[in-house]
């Protein structure tokens, strides 16, 4: 059997000339069209946005690798979100905890303050160019209400979800002393980073109060945001703030509760300072799909990620106040738990391969689009995926690289880094509309097969997937893209393919026998078959601003072409 490589040297070469009756012949239906003169907006890097719940794992041996790579691979600064920032402990990592004890209280309770461990995390992003996506949580606990105890959860995989909710989850027991916690924490970081730095931030507070992360009511999370804005401002007036990071952004209740948010801050009596609204920078929410595991295959489940989306917009647009405002999607996933392996929640086993890839690449094309139809402000979507140190190779976490290999979805976010200026037009006769989406996902007979493009002064880059929701192999499928209006008589085609061939670090573990203790030679060829693969790079004509480039797209496979003139 021909290798991907070799058949599409032979597609590309049948195909690809400077005749133009040659260029206009189609071995197949699938079609997509770029039209480099048809603007749409500029590239936002909605997608240069990660966030993990282990903020201990910054500074760990792999944590400093993988975002070293993130940062490589976008052309602007990435930002960064952490749960546990204030979280009392000794820096020891653990599953979906962390801890930096930037607060204590002496035996006078008196507060004393410890910077640290969150200077060692903070250092990390900013040594790599990196900016946070500050989160002004948990509570401390000398500062928590909470009693009884405990105060740290002791969760593992297969637990329930709601054991994570300890002290660290509660209200202050002294709102002055929780405004001056965040004072002094921005007061240190202009301190330390200087002010120009710290205003590039954004600060954000708590994590999804509509959920377990909250074990006190809407108005007293509301007084929460209040006293840690104030004590934001009074350190840093110029400083970005925003919230409230819920989750399951559609659902009805979860309305309510952004509304209610958004009215408070506009209108509502602050608690910290009598006066009216609260200052609000950007609008934060969550969105999240929902795999399941069907007669022993995953299906996922693209629309309610799409629908919390377009419900987080849809809000923001219909107040004067906010519908200019940055949005944050605080975290765009599949699904909820980053730290629920395949082995205790076997619906997560599409994370290791190349249904994540091409799920990442389908579900992004669509943000974008939804941006565009609600006209909204839209920053970025943050990815809760990165690394878990010490763990088992390939476990199903979600994460972007497993002991310090990448696997397949990290390298759609290197294609991405690679796209730059302007998204402009894409037709394609096997793109599912939007709304389909929406409503139903990705079920239908046929895959998915989309695009999203892009085209700067001297290149072009258009993305090329093949999706659908069951998480099944299948034959390639021809798919020709046809490029117009390329301002040049000839270019250098890049082609990057990630399928179950290439750039593609699970398959080749699986191959070796999938070893949990790989010899050193093997994790060398594992770190390398983790890399973004340039399949054929060739000079081609271009013949009246035309070019076709062929495509053989596997089921779930992910295609770059990169034109360079």
């Amino acid at each position: 059997m021909r290798n991907t490589f070799s058949y599409l040297l032979l597609v590309f070469f049948a195909i690809v000339s400077t005749n133009a009756k040659a260029r206009q012949t189609s071995t197949t239906n699938n079609l997509i069209k770029v039209d480099l003169q048809k603007k749409i907006a500029p590239m936002k890097p909605i997608w240069a946005w990660f966030g993990y719940d282990e903020p201990n794992y910054t500074y760990m041996k792999d944590g400093k690798k993988l975002l070293s790579e993130l940062a490589d691979l976008s052309p602007v600064p990435v930002y960064v979100r952490t749960h546990s920032l204030l979280v009392s402990g000794d820096g020891t990592a653990a599953l979906k905890w962390g801890s930096t004890n930037a607060y204590t209280e002496d035996a006078n309770g008196k507060p004393v303050y410890d910077w640290k461990i969150i200077d060692s995390i903070f250092d990390t992003y900013i040594q790599r160019g990196m900016k946070p996506l500050a989160q002004i949580g948990f509570m401390p606990e000398d500062l928590s209400s909470n009693n009884p105890k405990p105060y740290r959860h002791r969760w593992k995989p297969g637990d329930p979800y709601t054991d994570i909710i300890t002290g660290w989850a509660y209200p202050p027991k002294d709102y002055n002393k929780w405004r001056e916690l965040v004072y002094q924490w921005v007061k240190h970081a202009v301190e330390r980073y200087g002010k120009e730095e710290v205003e590039m931030w954004y600060w954000e507070v708590w994590n999804e109060p509509n959920g377990h992360y909250w074990m006190a009511s809407q108005d007293e999370f509301f007084k929460l945001y209040d006293y840690a804005a104030d004590g934001v401002k009074r350190a840093l007036p110029t400083a970005k703030i925003g919230g409230p990071n819920i989750a399951g952004t559609s659902s009805k209740g979860a309305m309510e509760w952004m509304n209610n948010f958004i009215k408070h801050c506009i209108s509502g009596t602050n608690y910290a300072t009598g006066k009216k609204g609260s200052p609000l920078e950007a609008l934060l929410f969550h969105a999240k799909g929902s795999p399941k595991q069907v007669d022993g295959k995953v299906v996922m489940n693209m629309s309610p990620q799409m629908r919390d989306i377009a419900a987080g917009f849809r809000i923001a647009s219909s107040y004067p106040e906010t519908k200019h405002l940055p949005l944050i999607i605080g975290e765009s996933d599949p699904e909820g738990c980053a730290a629920c392996g395949m082995a205790t929640n076997p619906e997560n086993a599409y994370r290791n391969g190349t249904m994540y890839s091409s799920y990442t690449a389908a579900s992004f094309a669509r943000k974008y689009l939804l941006a565009d139809d609600a006209k909204v402000n839209f920053l970025g979507a943050v990815s809760w995926s990165f690394e878990f140190e010490n763990q088992p190779w390939f476990y199903g976490f979600r994460d972007l690289a497993t002991n310090g290999v990448d696997k397949p979805v990290l390298n759609v976010f290197r294609m991405f880094g690679m796209m730059k200026g302007d998204r402009i037009s894409v037709e394609s006769n096997r793109m599912y509309p939007l709304e389909t989406v929406l409503d139903s996902s990705v079920r239908g007979p046929k895959t998915d097969i989309g695009a999203l493009a892009t085209k700067d002064g001297k290149s072009a880059a258009v993305m090329v997937w093949n999706y659908h929701d069951a998480d099944e192999q299948g034959p390639a499928e021809i798919v020709n893209v046809v490029l117009a209006h390329i301002p040049a008589k000839d270019a250098t085609l890049h082609l990057y393919l990630i399928d179950d061939e290439n750039s593609n670090s699970y398959e080749v573990w699986k191959k070796m026998g999938s070893p949990q203790k790989p010899s050193q030679q093997q994790i060398s060829t594992l770190e390398q078959a983790g890399k973004l693969k340039c399949i054929l790079e060739k000079r081609i004509d271009i013949n009246a601003g035309k070019a076709l480039v062929p495509l053989s797209l596997k089921r779930q496979a992910v295609a770059l072409i990169k034109l360079d003139w």
